[in-house]
């Protein structure tokens, strides 16, 4: 049923975008259906950052704002006799930007659980913990391993393995635990935002193409020092003893037959998805699904070789966190409603060189993105789409990552750890070392200032 809309709307899109442009969407932002979306946008939002006070999954608040939103414009659409040929265009594209994104995220979860069926992370908690090392060689481990796996694996992924990780050295100890924690966060926001897909932020900056692959990896040099700037600030409050640990009473994990195949495809299916959408012009998601498929094939093969039970890649896929690729249908939707209303179009002024101009503007984005979460944000700002050049495209990228590590709940991969490490990890624990993220941060928006703007590289 997916391939058949997919289908539909590539036929079509073309189409539905020249009729488009030749048609005036409306402002709506001063009508009562631009005051009632924007009213249910923050209540929404508000229970989405609250969802463990009132223990409700995000998802739920997400997909409903979004849903009842453009609703709620089709039905003044309706009631006021306007062109809704134009709400069908808003529809389409919505549903094409969001299902490439779906879908990129669904392989890439696939996978992940693929491997931990695998046992392939239960050998590397092992080979950590095992080899007598001191907390504060673990805590500078966990975090060059969060900073590396992400730009593959992706933030929220790389931040709950590693967080698990933390669990298994230590169950107790707050002044390891939760410098360890936000080092994770950290590493791993930050490790994502030099990769185009290594951050739901950047997936959509490049799937929109405000920059090509390569553009991505010239934020390493930010990324890595800003990363680096804030893990010695908080290695400062890690002890340096040893924690208690018998690798002699604890049986060493094995990795199950073919799981160094299944680590190969998914290498693979980053490479598919990277050329697809570099040299083929098709999504990334294409590249993505194509993956999925060479890894359904080795499953049966696996199964026809050791048996059904062996590796059953339907139970990878029912495992994957489907409220999370709900949440982003739910919130992606709700911000396309804002920008079809006309709320955007306001935001967007602060680009303006006569009031904030995009540096300034682009700084604030990582602010912003830690309050309300850096899917949104950036969301937001794509849809806005101010005239920048690539330099600035990239600026917002990290902010937008990066900024999202200043405040637990900012970021996917800081409410990940906060459920993973309940009690522990918290808003109030976070922010006690909230100072050593913020020097990260500037520190990164220094060296990105240095690279493009006094010298030139990465333009």
């Amino acid at each position: 049923m997916f391939k058949v809309i997919i289908t539909l709307l590539l036929g079509t899109l073309s189409l539905f975008a020249s009729s488009a442009s030749n048609v005036e969407i409306p402002n709506l932002t001063m009508t009562w259906v631009g005051f009632a979306t924007i009213i249910i946008f923050v209540i929404g939002y508000y229970f989405v950052a609250a969802e463990e006070k009132y223990a409700i999954d995000k998802a739920k608040p997400a997909l409903f704002i979004g849903t009842f939103m453009f609703i709620l414009v089709a039905i003044y659409y309706v009631l006021n006799g306007l062109n809704m040929e134009l709400v069908h265009i808003e529809a389409n594209h919505l549903i094409l930007e969001i299902a490439g994104i779906f879908f990129f995220l669904f392989v890439a979860m696939t996978y992940i659980e693929s491997l931990l069926h695998m046992g392939v992370f239960d050998r590397l908690k092992y080979n950590l913990i095992s080899k007598g090392y001191t907390y504060r060689k673990l805590f500078w481990l966990t975090g060059f391993l969060a900073f590396f796996i992400s730009p593959v694996a992706d933030n929220l992924t790389t931040a709950l393995i590693l967080s698990t990780v933390l669990i298994t050295i230590e169950k107790t100890r707050k002044d390891f635990l939760v410098p360890g924690a936000i080092n994770i966060v950290v590493a791993a926001n930050a490790g994502g935002a030099w990769s185009p897909f290594g951050d739901i932020t950047t997936l959509m900056a490049w799937t929109a193409g405000k920059g090509h692959f390569t553009d991505f990896l010239f934020l390493f040099p930010s990324a890595f020092v800003g990363f680096l700037v804030t893990s010695f600030l908080l290695s400062r409050f890690v002890p340096n003893i040893v924690p208690d640990f018998d690798a002699t009473k604890e049986e060493k994990p094995k990795m199950h037959e073919g799981a160094k195949v299944v680590m190969f495809l998914g290498i693979l299916t980053i490479a598919c998805a990277v050329l697809s959408h570099q040299i083929l012009n098709l999504p990334a998601m294409w590249g993505m699904m194509f993956g999925l498929a060479l890894l359904k094939v080795y499953s049966y093969s696996l199964s026809k070789k050791y048996g059904k039970d062996h590796f059953n890649i339907f139970e990878s896929m029912a495992k994957i966190e489907n409220n999370t690729l709900m949440f982003f249908f739910g919130i992606l939707a709700a911000v396309g409603v804002l920008y079809f209303v006309g709320w955007l179009g306001l935001a967007a002024i602060v680009y303006q060189p006569d009031v904030l101009g995009p540096t300034w503007a682009n700084i604030g984005v990582g602010f912003l993105s830690a309050i309300v979460d850096n899917v949104p944000v950036m969301s937001a700002i794509l849809k806005a789409n101010p005239e920048m050049a690539v330099d600035q495209w990239m600026l917002v990228t990290m902010t937008a990552g990066v900024g999202g590590s200043l405040i637990s709940f900012g970021s996917a991969a800081g409410v990940g750890v906060m459920g993973k490490m309940h009690g522990i990890y918290t808003f109030s624990s976070h922010m006690k070392y909230a100072w050593t993220i913020l020097i990260g941060y500037f520190v990164s928006i220094a060296i990105w200032y240095v690279q493009y703007q006094m010298l030139g590289i990465g333009h």
